[in-house]
Formats: C-alpha cells, sequence, structure tokens
C-alpha cells in the first residue's frame, strides 16, 4: 500500500487533486484509515491515476472521465475518447483560424485587397431557398449542397449562394444556393430560377470560411472609401473548396456586394 504523498509522487498528481478526485468518486483510495482519514492507494492504482491525468489535460469533463475509467467494454471507452478528441479538434481548427484572422487583422502592412466592379449578366440556375437561423447554416449548408449535386448532373459554373442582409444583421434571413445549368430540374427542394443581373463589387477570399469576416471587412471599407453603397443581398462564389481540394489554404471563395454609386 502507498500513502497519498508516496501516490502522488508516482503518478504527478498533487494530494489536493487526489483528495478532490477521492471526493468526487473518481479515484477511491484502496483503504482510509477510520481513525486518522488517512488515504492509501495500492501500486494498480497507478496506471487508472496516470489515465485520468491525461484525460484531464485533454480537457475532458470529470463526468465523461469517470464513464471512460467505469466503462468494462474497450469499444465503449475508444467512442468516448474519440468523442472528446474529435470536439477539441474543432475547437483546435477554430482557435487556429482566430489565429489566422488576428495576424491579418494587426499586420502593420498589410497586403491591399484587389477588389473587382463586375457587371453580371442574369443566369438560370438550380437552386435550393429557405429562411434560416445563422446557427443552422452549416447543417443547411451541406443538406442543399448534397441535394444540388444528386439533381443536376451538368453545371454550366461553380457553386454560389445568395445571403440575405437579415442573415448578418439579425441572425436569422433568407438563403438560396444554386448551381447554374442549361436545364435546371425540379425536383423535391431543387427548383430552377433566374438570377437578375446585378452591378457587383467583388474580392477573393483565400482559405477556409472560418475568417471571411476580414475579406468581408476588407471589402466593405474599399466600398465605403470609394462612395459606393451596398445594395442588396450578398453573393458568394465558390471558385475552389472542399471538394475541388481537401486542403483549406487552396479553397478560393468570391464575395460579391452588389452595389450603386452614391451621388
Amino acid at each position: 500500500m502507498l500513502a497519498i504523498g508516496e501516490f502522488s509522487r508516482l503518478t504527478h498528481l498533487s494530494v489536493r487533486t487526489l483528495r478532490r478526485y477521492h471526493e468526487a468518486g473518481l479515484l477511491v483510495p484502496a483503504a482510509v484509515d477510520r481513525s486518522t482519514g488517512y488515504r492509501s492507494y495500492s501500486g494498480d492504482q497507478i496506471a487508472t491515476a496516470q489515465v485520468i491525468h491525461r484525460l484531464r489535460e485533454l480537457d475532458v469533463p470529470l463526468a465523461d472521465v469517470r464513464r471512460i475509467i467505469e466503462s468494462t467494454d474497450p469499444g465503449n471507452r475508444a467512442a468516448l475518447v474519440s468523442d472528446h478528441l474529435a470536439r477539441l479538434e474543432v475547437e483546435l481548427d477554430r482557435t487556429r483560424a482566430a489565429v489566422v484572422s488576428l495576424r491579418r487583422l494587426l499586420d502593420p502592412d498589410p497586403v491591399p485587397l484587389s477588389v473587382e466592379l463586375r457587371a453580371v449578366p442574369e443566369a438560370m440556375v438550380a437552386a435550393i431557398e429557405d429562411d434560416v437561423d445563422s446557427d443552422a447554416m452549416a447543417a443547411w449548408f451541406a443538406g442543399a449542397l448534397a441535394e444540388l449535386d444528386a439533381a443536376v448532373d451538368k453545371r454550366t459554373g461553380p457553386l454560389g449562394g445568395i445571403y440575405d442582409n437579415s442573415l448578418f444583421e439579425e441572425g436569422r434571413g433568407h438563403v438560396m444556393l444554386h448551381v447554374p445549368a442549361a436545364d435546371p430540374p425540379h425536383l423535391g427542394r431543387v427548383h430552377p430560377t433566374t438570377l437578375p443581373a446585378v452591378e457587383l463589387a467583388v474580392a477573393t477570399h483565400v482559405g477556409p470560411h472560418d475568417h471571411a469576416d476580414v475579406t468581408y471587412g476588407e471589402l466593405g471599407t474599399w466600398v465605403v472609401a470609394n462612395a459606393l453603397a451596398v445594395a442588396g443581398p450578398v453573393r458568394e462564389t465558390y471558385l475552389v473548396g472542399p471538394a475541388d481540394d481537401p486542403d483549406p489554404s487552396a479553397w478560393r471563395t468570391e464575395i460579391g456586394w452588389p452595389i450603386f454609386r452614391m451621388s
């Protein structure tokens, strides 16, 4: 049997932490002296303590740690750990995107954004559209894209999206995902529609969409500086995306703001 101090040195868990884990029922000592309250641990608890230590280093919640160490099914334990690792990877991706955006915003010598004024003619497209909450956009986008891919055999141009201003201003707005097609089908949610002609101020966002807000801001600054005003929903055109290249740094999204010149 090992005294709590010895067990602490062997596992690199502080005495205070071991006491907290005991109180939480996470790592119960092999024996507790009734008269003194001294805790003692067995040698075979060292491995369990080390597993707990690693899980806590990965910020696994105590309740999940308990489920993992109490599970007798290796497959179940692996699934619980994998679920948490997947959540960590998502958070890591968000952190990396935030760092990229912040560095770009704080760059003392930023590369000037290239903006093009473009007259876009009307176009026949196959589209799916709906009113969507901003926090449900990712799921809606994925579902709509899958339907369009299944319904449209021959595209005549890249995938595009039109996003109502209220989506950004109020967190809910009208969204349309579309692909140009010579003979757009009417199948399920997919239907043919004609996009009206429009004058756009267009800039290309490079990389994943997580920090597209920086490009939006730079484009907005350019629009204001050139005495233009936004007139209508934002258009995005996905020139290169995940389906074209798995490397996010290769993705290219054109952001187009319908504009008119202020008098």
